[in-house]
């Protein structure tokens, strides 16, 4: 059981982050937000995949303003992406944008920040302190270099902004492209503050890369305790992002869920465990949410020794397979039944 930090609590829409409360998934439009058709339509997909948080790009008004109408056509909390103008932040709370993301320090001076924690103060609406290692300033860049003491320091001036006019209602990340340096990070600003924790990679790469990247890095956190929401980026359809961090939250019991278990390929496999793997997690996507454990072992080995917890499982033999329950055999099937006969017993047990 993973014993975690426990953050303040803050409120994004509907969704408390921090504290005890389940790590939040969170992921970003890759739409023009001033197009409010397609950008909703993504949101809508990407709310049934399983995003709790989703965040928007505003780099202009007209962003800004479309705020209003894609809110009032989604279930989700919406959380207004702020880059070099505060008066795009005062436009989105204006438009009833959920929270903000922003960098304290590239939007000018402390003055246009405090305008804009005075409006966010007004409807109670958190801002995220974001500060990646690529954004460091020319002076941190002197003193530290590229480092986690550098990057550390810099969201810290930024809360220090906001505490020092009475706000408290945030959360703050310390991304990097590097999977130690986003580790080193993290770790050294959660010894400092208690605020809760926005996890991620920055830049991660592509599906297959920013995949493991993210994995490592946002899972060991997790591991340790640290994080409260977290937010996997890949160079891919942000429904992809959903889906592995759904997974990393599940492989560390942080989220519950369909779980496949299944072996790797090996010499004692008698029946095509690749297809008949794929064919189950394709069939099984309608149980996507029940807290269901299916393992497809290739042969006894593997069978229902290893995947005694399971709750439905198939171990194959000579084309032919065992189907077994919670670790007990219950029949022996030709290998062209196996997976109809499992879906069977899982559906008529759903349906109980």
């Amino acid at each position: 059981m993973i014993d975690r930090k426990n953050t303040k609590i803050i409120k994004v829409g509907n969704v408390f982050v921090g504290g005890d409360y389940p790590v939040s998934i969170q992921s970003m439009t890759n739409t023009k937000t001033a197009d409010t058709k397609n950008t909703i339509e993504q949101i809508k997909e990407l709310t049934m995949a399983g995003c709790q948080i989703i965040r928007v790009a505003v780099p202009d008004m007209e962003s800004a303003r479309a705020i209003k109408q894609i809110k009032d056509a989604i279930s989700i909390p919406l959380i207004a992406d702020i880059h070099f103008d505060y008066k795009l932040a005062l436009e989105s709370l204006k438009s009833g944008v959920d929270g903000l993301r922003l960098n304290p320090g590239n939007i000018g001076s402390e003055q246009k920040v405090l305008k804009v924690v005075d409006a966010a103060r007004v409807r109670k609406i958190p801002i995220r302190i974001g500060v990646n290692s690529g954004s460091l300033s020319k002076e941190k860049l002197k003193k530290y270099g590229v480092t986690a003491e550098g990057i550390v320091e810099s969201a810290l001036e930024h809360v220090a902004i906001l505490e020092k006019a009475n706000y408290h209602e945030m959360k703050i990340s310390v991304k990097a492209s590097s999977v130690p340096l986003t580790l080193e990070s993290y770790r050294l600003l959660s010894k400092k503050v208690d605020y809760p924790l926005h996890l991620g990679i920055t830049e991660a790469g592509t599906e297959f890369t920013g995949t493991i990247k993210s994995s490592i890095g946002i899972g060991t956190l997790l591991a340790e305790g640290i994080g409260d929401t977290i937010r996997v980026s890949l160079t891919a359809d942000p429904v992809k992002e959903v889906l592995v961090a759904k997974e990393i939250l599940k492989s560390l019991y942080l989220r519950k869920g369909l779980e496949i278990i299944s072996c790797p390929t090996c010499g004692r496999s008698e029946i095509d465990i690749i297809s008949l793997t794929k064919e189950v997690e394709k069939q099984l996507k309608p149980f996507s949410k029940l807290d269901l454990t299916v393992a497809v072992m290739g042969c006894i080995v593997n069978g229902p020794g290893e995947a005694r917890e399971a709750d439905y499982g198939i171990a194959g033999g000579e084309q032919e397979g065992l189907l077994f329950k919670k670790g007990k055999i219950i029949k022996k099937v030709p290998e062209k039944n196996l997976l109809n006969e499992l879906m069977a017993i899982i559906k008529a047990d759903v349906q109980k």
